[in-house]
């Protein structure tokens, strides 16, 4: 009798060990959470998008020597079901930068984003982001309100766009990627976009900053005009900070006086800054050669920099 209940005790002490192991492996088995935030300090983001950057840093430096300033935010553009770029993110760290990716949901069926179809593709992506361990800024179908993308205005409805917004950022949350400032970027005001910007808005609790899209097109063009319309809607419904996420000013027309516009429209409406889309193109208006690296108008943009902008 006494041996059976010794049997007996330990059966149960090896029962509750194992228990015990089994809840503390699961407990364990929780991904780690990492959190990594940037300053929402007015006037002291500038950016950059460069060709050949990814993967390449020379570009940067390039811009950094042009500006006199080394940028603090470079983005690039990822497709759908790519990975997060690591070996680029490390670089730019090592440079001080923060890497700044939107990713194109191009290939994707935008519908299937909230029902949970590509969760292995956003916690493989959010596990990458987290293991980085530093600041990223990750915008998701940028320019919704637009109709040129797949994801935009007209293709796919603004609620469509918000719950795959919402569950993605659930996503990276479960994962540990805390890490991540959300950008909600969209396209300023233009004929044929989407003018109830508020129906794209996935809520305070999913966003950290606006970003807004907008160039100087034509010689006529203002800070108002440009930016002022989307910059009044938006404050409609949010306080958080706003980006100029992508801007830049066209060679065709007085750019000293344009960048200088540019520059103090910022500082006026309280900007975080901006990035500059730093890239040669041809062919239409909305196409022109936004690169300054060799225009005689670094002068102003060094000017404007050192004048306006601080340190994050």
């Amino acid at each position: 009798m006494k041996y059976r209940l010794v049997t007996l005790i330990s059966f149960l002490v090896t029962v509750t060990a194992i228990a015990f192991t089994t809840h503390h492996l699961s407990f364990s088995s929780k991904p780690p959470v990492v959190h990594a935030k940037l300053s929402p300090k007015l006037l002291s983001y500038l950016g950059v998008y460069e060709p050949g950057s990814p993967p390449a840093y020379r570009p940067v430096g390039e811009f950094a020597a042009m500006a006199n300033r080394r940028p603090n935010l470079v983005g690039y553009y990822s497709g759908w079901a790519e990975p997060f770029n690591r070996s680029f993110a490390d670089m730019m760290h090592q440079h001080g930068v923060t890497p700044y990716v939107q990713i194109d949901p191009t290939l994707a069926r935008f519908s299937a984003i909230p029902s949970g179809a590509y969760d292995s593709y956003l916690r493989s992506y959010a596990d990458s982001v987290r293991d980085y361990g530093h600041a990223v800024v990750i915008g998701f179908g940028h320019e919704m309100n637009a109709p040129w993308y797949s994801w935009g205005y007209g293709t796919v409805p603004a609620k469509t766009f918000v719950a795959a917004w919402r569950h993605i950022v659930t996503v990276f949350n479960s994962e540990g990627a805390r890490n991540v400032t959300w950008l909600w970027t969209i396209n300023q005001d233009l004929p044929g976009t989407g003018r109830h910007l508020a129906a794209w808005w996935p809520g305070p609790k999913y966003v950290t900053w606006v970003g807004i899209d907008g160039y100087y097109f034509r010689s006529s063009d203002t800070f108002n005009s440009v930016f002022g319309t989307t910059i009044r809607q938006v404050r409609q419904f949010t306080k958080k900070p706003i980006l100029l996420s992508e801007t830049a000013v066209g060679p065709n027309m007085n750019r000293f006086a344009k960048i200088g516009d540019l520059f103090t429209g910022m500082q006026k409406d309280g900007m975080l800054g901006l990035v500059w889309f730093d890239i040669p193109q041809s062919g239409s208006i909305r196409h022109q050669n936004w690169r300054l690296e060799g225009n005689p108008a670094e002068a102003a943009f060094q000017l404007w920099v050192a004048r306006t902008l601080t340190r994050a």
